[in-house]
């Protein structure tokens, strides 16, 4: 078993045990475009995109040696 192999395997019961949280907020999404599946798709599309785009400003900020402030929603939840 090579290394992916193990790792994939060792996620499983995790990934297995998310499926219903997964579920709840696939119906979420759709229902917050009213049911039309093509909408969902284009907003998980585009909320992918501007993830994508905040991680890789982070990514070069900690390149350059800059250090992000912590989020303040980080604060409150360690309370």
């Amino acid at each position: 078993m090579n290394a992916l192999s193990e790792r994939v395997s060792a996620m499983l019961p995790s990934v297995f045990s998310d499926i219903g949280r997964y579920e709840q907020a696939c119906d979420q999404a759709i229902a917050m475009c009213d049911g039309n599946l093509r909408s969902t798709i284009k907003a998980l599309i585009m909320a992918n995109e501007f993830l994508e785009t905040e991680l890789a400003e982070l990514q070069a900020a900690v390149a350059a040696g800059c250090v992000p402030a912590p989020c303040s929603h980080a604060e409150s939840n360690a309370a």
